[in-house]
């Protein structure tokens, strides 16, 4: 097989140039994660042979002895640090496409996200994973001399770059597999060739790693009287623990060791708000070590983002991200799962057929929920709420059998404390319910202060009755699909006629009452305003406002039907219900007015108004306009 001799210039992605110039900038402060980076990706170019190698094995050629070897070199003009590996490595095509490109779904979204303010964007960096380019904080050349694993010596590769606009590729026969990646140091970063200085960032970072990371020991003192011998052999020996964390007792594992491993497999920045350790024996055997993130990644809205936990059988890598093991509304858990009872040449279709993985989907499911549970009981449940509320509101149309565990985690805003922060679970809400009242009211609007000053709402401040108040994009479909709590029925405020269930025998009759004095008024509106309206009726569910609009109970609510619209879904045709307060001065003037012209407009201006008030939009703002005018001139000649 001939090699690609060819010497190219190339050019870097432009998403790819914006984020090396951010990186250098807004990560100079914290310049030794280059090293962890580095080192983690060594790590899964090794997981990745292993894993190829049980259905060929002559990728190994011969070697089946792993490690990482991190070598350092000095002179008075350069100072480098070179990271090893005898993985799987590179052919041409992969090395332009993984060293020239950033393909990660979201980028350039992520990257317009980005503020100029080094502080924040270091941290958005560190959510979106910096990897490979992490290498140009402290270099300012990098080369990357590889050969991918079963292919001939002369197909070896050579890439080398100054992080700014282009790359070069060319052929260089390299006679082992794997990558070398060489670090010409910047003069302030040439600490990084001290051995120390780099023992003491691999053990804070690698040691979890289950590949030996190797370091030339030091060479020993000459005895006196001796010179140092310049041809000695060099000596390697082994800088981190190279045990995989999660094969080990918990009771041997630190906190600092579940953080730095926790960063390794997830390539965050943060630390994790908590985690879980844990190891099933039984029916089933398999160990799971599972995290709870501080921060959410960029692209946690992506549904198609890569998600899931790293899989080993029996310690062999086989898989980054096996998602049958957790749902899509818990997507933002990192983690490994080892386990003992599947087979090693698994794949994501048998995964998605095999009866053990099922009873361990179950079984993992549960455990993240009871973490959940026990960090809603401490400080940092609003952390993890602010982050990740809105996909775990997802959880009760996805995962019916745990409905009511997860009901039990969400939070809400409500009209008890009036505030936008969602801090109020419905067990609160529950605990605080009138001892008459029988169902949980809410309200679902565009945003919160809509959903606060809705309309609909002002019976139940006058009886002191409280009131869930919704603004998320997923709450319309979390509450299709919640109908109950504690045995008690969610109601849509907004939803069909007003029954709060508590009214006395004096209020239902001072309704009837009411609906038969407008009956007139009604009439008359529902003729100005057909075709626009699917009734008028009065009410007596509001006390300031002259109007609202209400949904039929078995229409969709306006909230998911703005989403469906603007994502060109196709919508079941609805028209609302109009609810006019007798009481109002303003209805009291409509149902005095004998001009019928007038009535039009002020008939038309009550339904706009309501439309307005729920956060919705004119079907023609033009004629609102010149109505009001109109109006307003009247006004001015009486």
């Amino acid at each position: 097989m001939t090699a690609d001799v060819r010497k190219e210039t190339l050019g870097f992605q432009t998403e790819a140039k914006q984020l090396l110039h951010l990186m250098i900038h807004s990560l100079y402060s914290n310049k030794e994660i280059f090293l962890r980076e580095l080192i983690s990706n060594a790590s899964d170019a090794i997981d990745k042979l292993r894993f190829a190698a049980l259905a060929d094995p002559g990728l190994l050629e011969g070697g089946g002895d792993y490690r990482i070897t991190v070598d350092l070199a000095k002179s008075k003009k350069l100072h480098t640090i070179t990271i090893s590996d005898n993985g799987i490595g590179m052919n041409r095509d992969e090395v332009i496409e993984n060293l020239g490109t950033i393909a990660k779904s979201g980028t350039a979204a992520f990257l317009e996200n980005l503020t100029g303010d080094q502080k924040k964007d270091s941290q958005l960096i560190g959510q979106f994973g910096v990897g490979f380019y992490s290498a140009f904080i402290v270099a300012d050349r990098v080369e990357v001399h590889t050969r991918k694993a079963g292919e001939d010596a002369d197909q070896g590769v050579l890439w080398e770059s100054h992080g700014e606009a282009e790359f070069t590729i060319e052929a260089k026969p390299r006679p082992t597999r794997g990558t070398s990646i060489t670090l010409f140091l910047k003069k302030d970063s040439q600490e990084f060739a001290d051995d120390w200085r780099v023992r003491s960032v691999i053990k804070k970072y690698s040691d979890h790693i289950s590949v030996p990371v190797m370091m030339a020991k030091p060479p020993a003192a000459p005895k006196e009287g001796e010179k140092p011998a310049r041809d000695a052999q060099v000596e390697y020996e082994a800088v981190n623990a190279a045990t995989a964390l999660w094969t080990r007792p918990r009771t041997e594992v630190s906190d600092d060791e579940y953080k730095a491993f926790y960063k390794h497999i997830s390539h965050d920045f943060e630390d994790p708000l908590t985690w879980s350790h844990n190891k099933v024996e039984g029916k089933l055997d398999y160990t799971s070590l599972l995290y709870l993130p501080r921060k959410a990644p960029f692209d946690l809205w992506n549904r198609d983002m890569s998600r899931g936990l790293k899989l080993y059988v029996q310690r062999t890598f086989i898989m980054d991200e096996a998602e049958q093991f957790l749902p899509l509304y818990l997507r933002f858990v990192k983690g490994v799962v080892d386990s003992n009872d599947l087979s090693l040449n698994v794949s994501r279709e048998i995964l998605q057929q095999d009866p053990a993985v099922e009873s361990m989907r179950g079984a993992l499911i549960k455990r993240v929920l009871d973490m959940l549970a026990k960090l809603a009981k401490g400080d940092d449940y609003p952390v993890f709420w602010k982050e990740f509320g809105q996909v775990l509101k997802e959880g009760p149309a996805e995962d019916f059998a745990n409905k009511e565990k997860i009901a039990k985690l969400l939070r809400f805003s409500t009209t008890h404390t009036d505030l936008e922060t969602q801090d109020q679970s419905l067990e609160n809400y529950v605990s605080r319910m009138p001892e008459k009242q029988d169902k949980i009211y809410y309200v679902v609007a565009e945003n919160f202060k809509t959903a606060r000053h809705s309309p609909q709402l002002e019976v139940f401040r006058k009886k002191g009755i409280e009131v869930l108040l919704l603004s998320d994009r997923v709450d319309d479909w979390l509450m299709n699909h919640l109908q109950e709590f504690d045995g008690k029925q969610f109601q849509d405020v907004a939803r069909g006629a007003l029954d709060l269930g508590a009214d006395s025998d004096e209020e239902k009759a001072e309704q009837e009452k009411l609906a038969k004095e407008s009956e007139a008024l009604v009439e008359r509106l529902a003729k100005v305003l057909e075709g626009r309206v699917a009734e008028v009726r009065a009410t007596s569910r509001l006390t300031d406002s002259a109007s609202c609009l209400v949904v039929g109970d078995f229409d969709m609510g306006a909230q998911m039907r703005r989403i469906m619209e603007a994502a060109g879904q196709p919508v079941p045709e609805s028209k609302p219900i109009l609810e006019i307060n007798p009481g109002h001065p303003l209805v009291k003037m409509l149902d005095q007015e004998a001009d019928e012209d007038r009535f039009a407009d002020l008939g038309s201006l009550l339904f706009d108004q309501a439309n307005l008030a729920e956060g919705g939009q004119l079907d023609d703002p033009a004629a609102y306009v010149a109505r009001l005018n109109r109006l307003l001139l009247q006004m001015g000649k009486d």
